[in-house]
C-alpha cells in the first residue's frame, strides 16, 4: 500500500512539463485515470455546494482550512488557536474528523489536556457539536472546525487559510491528479489567509504567492508564519522535556510521515545536529514491522559509518499515531516537539 501511495503521490505532484518524463505506463495508464477522477471531483464539489445545507452553531465558529493536502500547518494553528481562547477565558471545542487513525486529534488531546479545550471527533461535525454543546452547554464559548474549508455541513464566522509556503499549489490540479482540493478561485471565501513556513522561502516565492493571491480575487488580510522546535521527549517519557542542545555533536535520523517533511527536516538543521540522514514516508502513513527493522538498521549504518552516537527523531505526529510501535524500537527513540504552541511564531 505504501508503495502504492507513493506511485500515485509521485505522479500526482508531476508538474504537465514533467509528465513526458513519467515512465510509460504511468503515463499510458495511471495519468488518465488521474485526470479523469479529478474531473469527477470537481463536478462533485460543485454538486455539493450548489445542494448541501449548513447548520448554524449557539457559539461563533472558526474554521481553519486549506486549498492544498497536507503540510500546510493547520494542526499547530487549531492547537495555537485553542490555547489563546483558553488563555483568555473561552471555552474552546475543537471539531475534528479524526483522518486516517486520528493522529492530529490524539496529539491535540495530549498537547491540550492543561487547558479548557474540549475535542470532539467525528466525521458529521455539525452532529458532534450539537451533541457536546449539549453536554456541556455555557462551558463551551467557541468553536474551532479544524480542517473546516471544505466541511459543508457548518456555517462559520471565520475562514482561516492556510498555504504552504514551500509547496503552495503545487501543479494546480484537483485531487488527486494534484494536491488541489478546489480551484485557487475559492481563496475568495478566507476571512484571513496565512502563509506557513514563510521563513523557508524568499522574498520573491512569497511575492509570487502572494500575487497569485490577489489575481485570484482573495482581499483579505494575509500573515505570515513559522515553526520553531521549543523541547525534544523521548517516547517512552512523553511529558519529561529534554533542551534541544541534547542533539548537538550527534547524528539524528528524521523518520516522518507527514505532508511536509522538508519542514521538519529544516527545523531539525537549525537546532544544529552533527549529521541529518532521512526517511520520509507518505502522510497519515502507519510504520509496520518492516518500517521499524528498515529505520533499526538505517540507524545501525549510520553510527557504523561515522563512529559516533545517533538518534532516531519522529515528529509529534509521528508520535501520537501510535506511541507504542515507536516504544518497540531497540534505540534511542526521541520526537521532537515541532510545533509547541508557545512557539507558533506570527512573523508579522
Amino acid at each position: 500500500m505504501e508503495k502504492w501511495r507513493r506511485v500515485v503521490g509521485g505522479v500526482a505532484g508531476t508538474p504537465d512539463s514533467g509528465v513526458p518524463g513519467l515512465p510509460f505506463l504511468h503515463r499510458a495508464l495511471l495519468l488518465p485515470l488521474l485526470f479523469a477522477a479529478s474531473k469527477a471531483l470537481r463536478l462533485l464539489s460543485h454538486l455539493q455546494r450548489r445542494t448541501s445545507t449548513s447548520t448554524s452553531l449557539p457559539v461563533p465558529v472558526v474554521s481553519v482550512g486549506n486549498l492544498t493536502w497536507g503540510g500546510n500547518g493547520k494542526t499547530p494553528m487549531v492547537d495555537f488557536l485553542a490555547r489563546a481562547f483558553h488563555r483568555i477565558g473561552v471555552s474552546p471545542l475543537i471539531l475534528t474528523r479524526g483522518y486516517a487513525g486520528g493522529d492530529e486529534s490524539r496529539m491535540l488531546r495530549r498537547r491540550l489536556s492543561d487547558t479548557s479545550a474540549k475535542i470532539g471527533v467525528g466525521p458529521n461535525r455539525a452532529a458532534v457539536a450539537t451533541s457536546m454543546l449539549r453536554k456541556y452547554g455555557a462551558q463551551i464559548g467557541v468553536a474551532i472546525l479544524d480542517d473546516g474549508m471544505q466541511h459543508l455541513s457548518l456555517l462559520r464566522d471565520v475562514d482561516i487559510v492556510m498555504i504552504n509556503a514551500l509547496n503552495p499549489w503545487g501543479n494546480k490540479h484537483l485531487i488527486p491528479r494534484g494536491p488541489m482540493r478546489e480551484p485557487l478561485t475559492a481563496l475568495t471565501r478566507a476571512h484571513i489567509l496565512l502563509i506557513h513556513h514563510a521563513n523557508l522561502v524568499s522574498q520573491p516565492q512569497l511575492k509570487t504567492i502572494l500575487s497569485t493571491v490577489h489575481d485570484n480575487g482573495a482581499a483579505c488580510p494575509v500573515f505570515f508564519s513559522k515553526l520553531v522546535p521549543s523541547h525534544i521527549f523521548q517516547v517512552n517519557q512523553p511529558m519529561h522535556r529534554l533542551p534541544l542542545h541534547v542533539l548537538h555533536g550527534i547524528i539524528v535520523l528524521c523518520v516522518s510521515a507527514i505532508g511536509c517533511p522538508d519542514a521538519f527536516i529544516h527545523s531539525v538543521q537549525e537546532i544544529g545536529p552533527l549529521k541529518i540522514e532521512r526517511l520520509d514516508f507518505s502522510d497519515h502513513h502507519s510504520f509496520s514491522s518492516h518500517d521499524l527493522q528498515l529505520i533499526q538498521d538505517t540507524l545501525k549504518k549510520l553510527v557504523y559509518q561515522h563512529k559516533n552516537n545517533a538518534v532516531v527523531l519522529v515528529t509529534e505526529k509521528d508520535y501520537d499515531r501510535d506511541p507504542d510501535v515507536l516504544r518497540a524500537l531497540d534505540a534511542k527513540d526521541w520526537s521532537i516537539n515541532s510545533i509547541p504552541v508557545a512557539e507558533y511564531a506570527l512573523l508579522i
